[in-house]
């Protein structure tokens, strides 16, 4: 598997023409991601509020996107999400994320998103499984 972006992510390609186009704030020395999101109503599940697809995307990119600026080269494993309330559309939400810990195999992070009064609105970890940057995998 190759690890390579063309612009084209969901969430932070530029050149996704359906995609959010975030940008990160990184800090390598601290292995901390942020970023700010206000959804339209085409996110939207139930009348005004986000639907928890999206939200579960950003807080997996949270994380995902950290390990690859990183340096590491690896897939989301496990993503466990948790919902702490609805997440309203047209409101700035802001998303962290943070790895860990790394081992050989396994990054383990964590990421939230938070309204700007601070409310948790939802909190994940995952584990991402570490690959070779030149492996291609064949069936």
């Amino acid at each position: 598997m190759k690890f390579e972006t063309y612009g084209n992510c969901f969430v932070c390609g530029a050149n996704n023409p359906g995609g959010l186009k975030l940008a990160f704030e990184i800090d390598k020395e601290k292995r901390t991601l942020k970023t700010a999101f206000a959804a339209s109503p085409v996110f939207q599940g139930y009348d005004r509020i986000v639907h928890g697809g999206i939200i579960s995307t950003l807080l997996d990119e949270a994380m995902a996107k950290l390990a690859y600026e990183l340096g590491f080269h690896a897939i989301t494993a496990t993503l466990d999400v948790r919902f702490k309330s609805p997440a309203p559309i047209q409101e700035l939400l802001t998303v962290f994320g943070e790895i860990t810990d790394v081992d050989k195999r396994m990054i383990k992070g964590k990421a939230r998103v938070v309204k700007e009064d601070g409310t948790v609105l939802a909190t994940a970890t995952s584990i991402l499984l570490r690959r070779k940057a030149s492996r291609v995998r064949t069936p």
